[in-house]
């Protein structure tokens, strides 16, 4: 059809993006199946069965064709058709692919939310063509959601919209749940724009792909009918913007953190939801090039195969760091980004010239998320460093993916692909420690954290009589990592830094307690000021690193007796580093001294700590 490949388009318009959006679902049209309800895509398994798995693929799609319908944009008729004959025959109780009577928590429950937001920005195209009957048969089905209770997180914004949608359409609707339920949401929130995932729950990415997301939605559809809630909603929208944006690079890279990151380019989904709000934190021209840089940044990524469809993966395919919930059809989520395809033409979004990332300092500290983000410049690199959580939770890779001292946006981070010794475990940016049996554990959750400025404190438990305190002082391209241990048990220590993407250009710099690589993307290495006894450089399995197939970590390693002890070391990461590291340059941003059974360490900012070594 003359469409362009993705990588090769400027997006820069909204016909672009328009084609992109075509790019990527046209090569799903011989995946659905007869009756056009289900996305049949192969390649992998998820806790939902595999007719769940289908419907959600199929409804993912929705995401960005309602956006592209209610924009009046050009719909191929056999997307069209069969997403219609989906619907058809998916609400039909008696057709054989009836997407079925669903269950308290079910995931069918979420994928109604994209089928709620078509019915109140789409109608045209994806309500009125229906039969009276199917129309009838499409309300009963996701009326469903009426009747059944969703998790007590994000997922109450997935009942919001579905009513939103029938109240858009005049069709009754839970006028009493919706309110609780947005009174539940309320009930999230913490400070600076920032919700909590459900009551202790994390702050991620679905702060802003879910929470002001439907947030905004909510805001642009009801701003008449509840005039105070879309008021607040928008408040808090600016709030967060204000933190979030340090999350993401010049070139249009965000930070990888958390879970479901196999969403990608949803990542910035939230700068489209600006737009089709008619909200604006920053300038127009700014918002709009960290929303079309993001989606750039990623089409430039090897994440779509052969045969056109998007793999399961983060900057490659990749099952390794994948949730239990993704099926072959889940990455579709990310379709939430094309939400400004609903705009006109004439939209200011569509009209200003993209501007480059607002003046942003060097640190930004946010409490809420328990982050300190870092910025060079210089080098276009940004870090998050992270004091851990206070609780846990079941999901896949949850210490890789949340309790890593530091995460970067061109560094990315592993996730273990077993869990016997330093190679499988791929212990970047973590203190791994072991029982001498080469079996590693690593922090999981915190007994206390804190942030004060560029200094980062938590305390935490990887054996009920081992406590270890750990200060991070934040920084880039160097930073300091000190802990107390207290063991009651003999130790294997592993600190691992950045890892570092793996190719023949490799060169290796190592003395007896600093290790450092360099290749042509750039340079990590880490250095023990104090308590390690040898450096080397770990090559961790393959694909465990979220970015690049193959890496290697700095790592330094100690033998602990039973007692206290003190661990110092300095890590470095540069992206785009071309000459060797030197092991001391660290001295030149921070002073450690160590002296008297003391050390005292002071930060960039003047934040010190001060600790006994007995």
């Amino acid at each position: 059809m003359g469409i362009k490949p993705i990588a090769a388009n400027p997006l820069q318009s909204k016909r672009d993006l328009e084609q992109v959006f075509r790019e990527l679902a046209e090569p799903l049209l011989p995946f659905y199946s007869a009756g056009g309800a289900r996305l049949e895509l192969d390649g992998s398994g998820a806790g939902q069965t595999v007719d769940v798995a289908g419907m959600e693929g199929f409804s993912r799609i929705i995401w960005g064709l309602a956006p592209l319908a209610a924009g009046g944009g050009t719909i191929d008729e056999d997307l069209l058709q069969v997403v219609l004959k989906g619907i058809t025959n998916g609400t039909n109780p008696e057709h054989e692919e009836y997407w079925g009577e669903v269950s308290d928590y079910d995931q069918r429950l979420v994928e109604m939310a994209s089928l709620g937001l078509a019915l109140a920005i789409a109608p045209n195209r994806l309500w009125e063509p229906l039969s009276q009957v199917t129309k009838q048969h499409f309300y009963n089905w996701l009326n469903q959601i009426n009747e059944r209770k969703v998790h007590d997180c994000n997922w109450l914004f997935f009942h919001v919209l579905v009513n939103v949608g029938f109240y858009k359409l005049g069709l009754p609707y839970a006028k009493d749940q919706l309110g609780a339920n947005l009174d539940r949401l309320e009930q999230f929130y913490l400070e600076e724009g920032w919700y909590e995932d459900g009551t202790s729950g994390h702050c991620d990415y679905y702060v802003p792909l879910a929470f002001h997301y439907c947030g905004l939605i909510y805001s642009a559809l009801m701003k008449e009918e509840d005039p105070k809630r879309a008021e607040r909603f928008e408040e808090r929208a600016i709030l967060f913007a204000q933190q979030f944006v340090h999350w993401f690079s010049e070139d249009g890279r965000a930070i990888p953190y958390g879970r479901s990151l196999t969403y990608r380019f949803a990542q910035g989904a939230l700068w489209g939801a600006f737009a089709f709000a008619d909200v604006q934190p920053f300038e127009p021209g700014a918002i709009k090039g960290l929303y079309l840089r993001h989606l750039r940044w990623w089409f430039q990524q090897p994440i779509i195969a052969s045969n056109g469809v998007l793999t399961v993966g983060y900057g490659y395919p990749n099952l390794i760091m994948a949730e239990n919930y993704n099926a072959p059809g889940s990455v579709y989520w990310g379709l939430k980004a094309f939400l400004p395809l609903a705009l006109p033409d004439n939209h200011w979004f569509w009209q200003v010239e993209e501007l480059p990332l607002p003046e942003l300092p060097a640190v930004s500290v946010q409490q809420a998320p328990h982050l300190v983000i870092c910025r060079d410049s210089e080098r276009d690199h940004i870090a998050a460093f992270n004091t851990g959580h206070l609780t846990s939770n079941e999901h896949t890779h949850t210490s890789a993916k949340y309790e890593k001292f530091v995460y970067s946006a061109s560094f990315g981070f592993n996730v273990p692909r077993a869990e016997w010794g330093l190679s499988q475990g791929a212990f970047d940016s973590m203190l791994a420690l072991s029982e001498g049996d080469n079996l590693y554990r690593v922090r999981r959750r915190n007994e206390q954290t804190s942030i004060d400025g560029d200094l980062l404190t938590s305390v935490w438990k990887p054996w009920r009589d081992v406590t270890i305190t750990t200060y991070l002082i934040a920084g880039l391209p160097w930073h300091l990592r000190i802990h107390r241990i207290e063991t009651a048990r003999e130790l294997d220590a592993a600190e691992g830094g950045f890892a570092l993407p793996l190719n023949p250009s490799l060169v290796v710099s190592q003395h007896s307690v600093s290790v450092s690589g360099m290749t042509g993307f750039g340079s990590s290495g880490i250095t023990g000021i104090y308590g390690y006894e040898r450096a080397e450089l770990i090559y961790a399995q393959s694909n465990t690193n979220l970015m690049f197939p193959r890496t290697t970590i700095p790592t330094l390693r100690a033998k602990l007796e039973p007692g206290s002890h003190v661990l110092i070391s300095a890590v470095y990461g540069e992206p785009g580093k071309d000459d060797a590291v030197q092991s001391d340059d660290w001295k030149k941003l921070f002073q450690v001294t160590i002296k008297d059974d003391q050390v005292r360490a002071v930060s960039p900012l003047g934040k010190f700590i001060t600790l006994p070594f007995k």
